[in-house]
């Protein structure tokens, strides 16, 4: 992108090394006056179409909403968009960085929940940490929204906030950076045990990281049947002997490390068949020697994964990252626009754990006739990805009686 394009001048007391940078950095082309836009799905042009589309015709359709508050679904927009809300608390790998800075990362999600899923979604940030108001600000705003994706909030207020707004709203409410993360984990895993000849109740497992996205991957794969999984920060494996744990950390002792382990990531993966890394450090290649034969490395950090492909693949049969540049993308854009798309299909009252394993068996089965080592997720840009995820979760939803249509 030229300069001549970008056009940005140097504004006083703005630093001459950020001026420039700013002037030719592509980046700050994209996102110059942002990314989104508002756009009308009706003609305005003339006095006629005025008429139907404000007043007096809109009076009719508000007159019989107030009496029937449910037919809001069929004659507004609700139904089919989402509030993508967050308190810039844990923004990618940038990390608090506050509401404001926060803004680009919400609206190139907003953009995908439209490019993958042909979902409507409004960005909004937060100018506040606080549980409470967090809580109260979003469930006055829902009636103007038919689903709540939550990003980027730090743990483990996310754990409260996720859970509360699920209780007191009748919409689905999903944290991304939990559940996204762990249904694109999930059929990734399926793959990889279908093309080593085995199932993942035959696997244990070892997670390194006890945040948002580590403690719903290790819930995911318990409901999916996983043989063992045992989750690890950085005092070592989270279980039920350890003093210092958080209740949300108790509560995954109880449902995880059914071998009882006590020791460090690295003691714990002598012999483990699945390292899922969710926590950035580096794993030492000694730890990683000592895995089972044909193991598989998820190493899910970015932009540095926790182990190396050119290392994990010395040992391991399957290897995904969290990086577009290498095979296997653990990328939660294969999940999130087709699990809304089809909840808001069946305009569902909520997103339950069936409709999660149903989306990570969806996504699976996109490329189940397709595996190889360097193959076992999509590409987020293969066409069948979200509607294949989208039908799956709608069916989920009808089965599990949470469907209203």
């Amino acid at each position: 992108m030229t300069a001549e394009i970008l056009n940005i001048r140097s504004e006083e007391g703005m630093d001459d090394e950020v001026s420039e940078r700013l002037r030719i950095d592509p980046a700050f082309a994209l996102h110059r006056g942002g990314k989104m836009e508002i756009a009308a799905t009706v003609p305005v042009r003339d006095r006629d179409d005025l008429s139907l589309a404000y007043t007096p015709g809109v009076a009719k359709v508000c007159t019989a909403i107030a009496e029937q508050p449910e037919l809001a679904d069929e004659f507004t927009w609700t139904s089919n968009v989402v509030a993508v809300v967050t308190d810039g608390t844990a923004v990618l790998g940038l990390g608090d960085i506050g509401p404001r800075a926060s803004m680009p990362v919400m609206e190139g999600k907003a953009i995908l929940f439209k490019q993958f899923g042909g979902v409507d979604a409004v960005p909004i940030t937060l100018d506040t940490t606080d549980p409470d108001e967090i809580v109260d600000t979003v469930v006055r705003i829902a009636p103007s929204f038919g689903g709540i994706n939550l990003e980027d909030i730090s743990a483990p207020r996310c754990f409260e906030i996720e859970n509360r707004l699920k209780d007191l709203l009748d919409i689905p409410v999903f944290h991304d950076d939990q559940h996204g993360t762990a249904v694109v984990t999930l059929a990734a895993l399926r793959n990889a045990a279908r093309l080593t000849n085995r199932s993942l109740g035959e696997l244990r497992a070892v997670i390194s990281g006890a945040g948002a996205a580590g403690v719903a991957i290790a819930r995911i794969l318990v409901e999916a049947g996983i043989g063992d999984v045992a989750v690890t920060d950085r005092k070592g494996v989270v279980h039920d002997g350890r003093t210092d744990l958080t209740d949300v950390k108790r509560e995954l002792a109880s449902f995880t490390n059914k071998g009882g382990l006590t020791g460090t990531l690295d003691e714990a993966l002598d012999g483990a068949d699945v390292f899922i890394g969710v926590s950035g450090g580096t794993v030492a290649e000694d730890a990683v020697a000592s895995m089972a034969k044909g193991c598989m490395i998820f190493a899910m950090a970015n932009p540095d994964p926790e182990i190396h492909p050119d290392v994990a693949h010395k040992y391991a049969a399957v290897v995904a990252t969290g990086r577009s540049d290498f095979p296997n993308q653990i990328n939660n854009v294969l999940a999130f626009p087709g699990i809304f798309a089809g909840a808001l299909h069946v305009r569902a009252s909520r997103i339950t754990e069936g409709m999660k394993i149903a989306a990570a068996e969806a996504l699976a089965a996109v490329v189940a006739d397709e595996l190889s080592a360097d193959l076992v997720i999509p590409s987020p840009f293969d066409p069948r990805v979200a509607p294949a995820v989208r039908e799956a979760v709608a069916a989920a939803a009808r089965a599990e009686g949470v469907a209203r249509r």
